[in-house]
């Protein structure tokens, strides 16, 4: 992937020249608009892989272009860092809704903005890449009627969850969906990196470094996350378990606003919003079972 083209929009001239400024040193392609009227028009007419968005702003607010954004084929699966001084639980909740799973408060640091353009930008080229690969996978998976298969490490559960979602007639979400859950088993479940400790490591640019570093520990060599996967009648069902002790996955079925600031714990939200018709944890939280029905049609 190229050098990723960012469009920065606040009605403030001196915002604008800040967050230049922050990222001045970074490997980026920075574009500016001041105010949602033009951010709009560059939308439609360029191509962006992040949109820093003002919230608040005269005329067209970062709110509407925002909606209109997720009402766009071509543009609704372009991340957002809503940058806001508006901070209330139902502000962010109305932010949440219209589709900004990054958030970030004003005034801020620039390691903060740093921090939440890289985590976008690297959950975006995660989705790209499953779903670039899934053209290399064959479509003998359609014919499946059940199989099981396990994964140890962060590379098997992508090459899994790519093999897995073929069964499906739209795989490519479904493909995000079951790479999520897959990592969550393997660094929540067996590893034991819970969501505040994954949020320094992200910060550091670690946490890849310390899953590899926990997954060869002695207690850990032999865990593997499980999946099965079957038809039934219209639907595809996916049954993932870990061998960890489980977590409090009700927190995590929505992104509540107190962590809608944070740099991780997007990954069941994603699953449940582009990937699945259901999906139901056990009590503990180490199993999870999601199914698609193959008559809706799921997109990105």
């Amino acid at each position: 992937m190229g050098q990723a083209r960012i469009l920065v929009v606040d009605d403030e001239p001196f915002n604008l020249e800040i967050i230049a400024e922050y990222l001045a040193d970074c490997d980026y392609s920075l574009v500016f608009a001041n105010g949602g009227d033009e951010a709009l028009v560059r939308l439609e007419a360029e191509r962006f892989d992040l949109v820093v968005l003002d919230r608040m702003m005269p005329g067209t607010d970062g709110i509407e272009v925002l909606r209109r954004m997720k009402a766009s084929v071509a543009l609704r699966d372009v991340p957002v860092v809503m940058q806001t001084a508006a901070a209330t639980p139902g502000q962010v909740r109305e932010g949440l809704v219209a589709g900004a799973l990054y958030y970030l408060t004003k005034p801020f640091e620039p390691e903060s903005l740093l921090a939440i353009v890289r985590a976008a930008l690297c959950d975006r080229s995660r989705r790209i890449e499953l779903a670039s690969r899934i053209a290399d996978h064959g479509a003998a998976m359609r014919l499946v009627e059940r199989a099981e298969f396990s994964a140890q490490t962060l590379d098997e559960a992508a090459a899994l969850a790519l093999t897995a979602a073929m069964v499906c007639d739209n795989p490519e979400p479904v493909a995000i969906g079951l790479a999520e859950l897959l990592v969550n088993g393997i660094e929540h479940g067996n590893l034991g990196i819970d969501f505040i400790e994954k949020g320094r490591l992200k910060e550091d640019g670690t946490w890849k470094l310390e899953v590899a570093r926990r997954a060869a520990l002695a207690e850990n060599r032999g865990k593997r996350v499980r999946l099965a996967l079957w038809r039934q009648d219209s639907q595809r069902h996916f049954r993932i378990c870990d061998e960890g002790d489980g977590f409090d996955w009700r927190r995590f079925l929505e992104l509540d606003p107190e962590r809608a600031f944070a740099l991780n714990g997007r990954g069941i939200v994603l699953a449940c919003s582009v990937a699945f018709t259901g999906i139901e944890y056990s009590e503990a939280g180490n199993e999870v079972h999601a199914w698609v029905d193959q008559a809706v049609d799921y997109r990105l």
